[in-house]
């Protein structure tokens, strides 16, 4: 049997699962379950990995860590986040163009998986060596797997944000008990136990990955939009030829210290600032897109800076707000004790129990559901009200001498991870509806571009952190945030004239 037919259309050209998967998942595609179980476990690993990441970096070389001052240490981590999240475009092209969907995905996760073994080896080079597998792995895994739901649904699909939702809650079940896992092994036994955790998360994801393959759209071996066999060699070596120079262009100048990790972190920011411009320039311009897919790109920019808005907050709740959590909160709850690097499981929680009440509240209201922009709007400004109710606690107080009540970094995680499932599950939903048919990897690739550039600028922002005061700091960046929402919101008339089909 060929790969056409065992597997229908191919993803590019919408192609659905088939008929007696269509409710077999909670009413849901059976390839739904498959791929939130795969993020279950890449989140595992992800996260786990990130709650402890910051905390390692500033943590001093003497306990295990590599004796960053808080500054540097978030603001090292936050370029990490811009490097996995600017991989994501090339991710996206090589399904687009070499790889297909599935293969994109599985070779994502075998590279995370090798990179969270190398930083299980307790030296700073195997770190520096598995932050880099990572950042590539991820590149490859998040932006297809996120098309690949969008795939399991017809675009005028009732249930396509409910599936959207329960997918992103199998993303937060795995945000929730990574941190959990990872936190204790760093805080009992040391850091690389922690990132030993996450390797056989990220390995089991692989397995039940590979075992539940059949239930996939458009499963099939090469990509819709393959270049032709000879572009493909040349870009093979092109590829190849290029991460060679550029590893060993970036070797020469840190041998002749140049490249200072300081230097390198502005540039990575500079490159976030950069991709995300270019690309949309390209996309405008492309012969591939049509005229009315043009028209819907346009909506799209509004949406990609909400999302940096929110995302320059969401990201710091693995650095400042660990930070924060470790010097100046209380690690106690109702007389248990607990370490600080759970504080970013109570995000994770909170968005596993918020999800299928959102899934839920939009199946039911049908078409009666406020409009895709709206829904990101709310987002923006929840996440802005997360920060600025830290204002409070940390008012009148300077050093580490004072400790919070616990439960005022919990309430700022439960306002955070609500505006994370509104402005995500909508985000990545209203992707898959607006992306042009030859650009459909590339435009969610394009989506975690402004996670990247949210990285980029927060690998920025956070090196404010201990030098302006609490209050002002948590205080400016919240409010940003909410302006943002605000005016995403005075739009909402001319994106639901213009976003169409989205609703």
């Amino acid at each position: 049997m060929t790969d056409t037919e065992s597997d229908g259309p191919g993803p590019e050209a919408g192609g659905q699962p088939p008929p007696e998967d269509a409710r077999a998942f909670l009413g849901h595609p059976r390839g739904l379950a498959v791929l939130s179980g795969l993020e279950v476990w890449e989140r595992f690993s992800f996260l786990g990995m990130q709650a402890i990441l910051v905390l390692y970096f500033a943590d001093t070389v003497a306990h295990g860590g590599l004796g960053m001052d808080p500054g540097t240490a978030a603001s090292v981590s936050a370029a990490y986040g811009t490097m996995v999240y600017l991989v994501s475009v090339g991710g996206g092209w090589l399904a687009d163009r070499i790889l297909g969907s599935y293969r994109a995905v599985l070779w994502g996760g075998v590279l995370i998986a090798c990179g969270h073994y190398a930083m299980a080896v307790p030296t700073a080079t195997m770190t520096w060596v598995g932050l880099g597998l990572i950042s590539a792995g991820t590149g490859l895994l998040k932006p297809n797997v996120a098309s690949m739901v969008g795939r399991l649904y017809r675009t005028d699909d009732d249930r396509r944000d409910a599936g959207f939702a329960l997918y992103y809650m199998g993303i937060n079940i795995g945000a929730f008990a990574g941190p959990l896992v990872t936190a204790w092994l760093g805080d009992h036994q040391g850091w690389h136990w922690g990132f030993s955790a996450a390797a056989i998360g990220m390995t089991a994801g692989l397995v039940q990955y590979v075992a539940g393959r059949r239930h996939l759209a458009g499963r099939r071996h090469s990509a819709e939009f393959a270049l032709a066999p000879d572009a493909m060699r040349r870009a093979v070596r092109l590829i190849a030829g290029g991460l060679l120079a550029v590893g060993a262009l970036c070797a020469l100048l840190a041998g002749a210290g140049w490249l200072t990790m300081d230097r390198f972190v502005d540039l990575l920011t500079l490159i976030s600032v950069i991709a995300p411009a270019v690309y949309f320039a390209v996309m405008f311009r492309s012969p591939r897109v049509t005229r009315e897919e043009r028209g819907r790109l346009r909506p799209y920019v509004v949406l990609f800076l909400a999302s940096v808005a929110f995302n320059l907050i969401l990201f710091q709740a693995y650095s400042t707000m660990m930070l924060l959590a470790s010097s100046n909160a209380r690690t106690t709850i109702l007389g248990f004790d607990f370490p600080a690097g759970w504080y970013a499981s109570a995000l994770g929680a909170f968005e596993v129990a918020l999800a299928p009440v959102v899934a839920a509240l939009w199946a039911r209201m049908g078409h009666r559901q406020p409009h895709a922009s709206n829904k990101i709007a709310i987002g923006v400004v929840l996440g802005g009200l997360s920060f600025l109710l830290m204002v409070l606690p940390t008012s009148g107080h300077t050093g580490d001498s004072y400790k919070m009540a616990a439960w005022w970094i919990v309430g700022s995680y439960l306002l955070l991870g609500l505006g994370d499932v509104l402005l995500e599950t909508s985000g990545m939903s209203a992707t898959t509806k607006l992306a042009p048919k030859a650009f459909a990897n590339q435009t969610m690739a394009l989506w975690f571009l402004s996670l990247a550039l949210a990285n980029g600028i927060q690998a920025q922002v956070v090196k404010l952190y201990g030098t302006l005061s609490n209050p002002v700091y948590f205080g400016l960046n919240g409010a940003l945030a909410v302006v943002v929402g605000l005016v995403v919101i005075a739009l909402a008339p001319w994106l639901r004239r213009t976003m169409h089909p989205v609703h």
